[in-house]
């Protein structure tokens, strides 16, 4: 099962990247497929993530990599970062699987 890693990003240091490759590698050990968005363009955190690319591109790229998955796990933290809380409502929406790693 293709899964979407979802948590808080913004204001976290190191973009709270070091969570998303923590669940990723629970999600293959358990045989599923993680779709990581701080994985894209690279999964190297811009020296400055303000002025690289504005907020509104990374949400669009992680909007898109969701559709593409039967589920989405959700990092602690979650509801209070709004593109997560978004992306949970999008898969509520499509009915997708909630996967949780405890």
């Amino acid at each position: 099962m293709r899964v979407y890693i979802a948590g808080p990003m913004t204001g976290l240091p190191q973009f709270n990247y070091p969570a998303f490759y923590e669940r990723a590698s629970l999600l293959r050990e358990r045989g599923h497929e993680p779709v990581n968005p701080a994985e894209t363009d690279g999964g190297v955190v811009p020296a400055d993530y303000t002025e690289d690319k504005p907020y509104e591109y990374w949400l669009r790229k992680a909007l898109l990599l969701l559709l593409q998955c039967d589920a989405i796990t959700l990092l602690p933290g979650w509801e209070r970062s709004k593109g997560a809380s978004l992306e949970k409502h999008v898969a509520d929406t499509l009915k997708m699987e909630v996967v949780i790693v405890d």
